[in-house]
């Protein structure tokens, strides 16, 4: 059981790294492919947003990898709170991250969403 827990943390580990290379190589080639058509600026925001979509991604494997590690495969008092301490410093980056792509915090969403939509529903008229 530990060890397939610790292949499976490696395997997460790689998957993660390929997920960020992955977003990097593909946001960039969206990104000048649009550059040549609009020009830089018009882009620019949309760029860093699918870049940060990546890295989100990325760092949900990686804390995943990291629980299994530490949680599994060395569950000590010591691995347990170097856990916490990277589970904290990569939600403040997640949220960060998602802050600088949605320009609001992500408890906001759910208001944001019911401020845009209208009060009433329109009634479909059925005949």
């Amino acid at each position: 059981m530990i060890e397939i827990a610790r292949v499976t943390s490696e395997a997460l580990d790689v998957v993660a790294f390929v997920v960020i290379l992955l977003a990097v190589a593909v946001s960039t080639a969206v990104f000048l492919t649009k550059v040549v058509r609009t020009g830089f600026l018009a882009n620019y925001r949309e760029y860093r947003a699918n870049l940060g979509r990546g890295i989100l991604i990325g760092l949900e494997i990686l804390i995943a990898a990291d629980i299994l590690k530490s949680v599994v495969v060395d569950p000590t008092v010591e691995g347990i709170i170097v856990l916490g301490g990277i589970v904290a410093i990569r939600t403040f980056l997640s949220i960060s991250l998602d802050v600088e792509i949605n320009g609001h915090w992500p408890w906001q969403s759910t208001r944001l969403s019911q401020e845009n939509s209208p009060p009433y529903p329109e009634k479909q008229d059925v005949a």
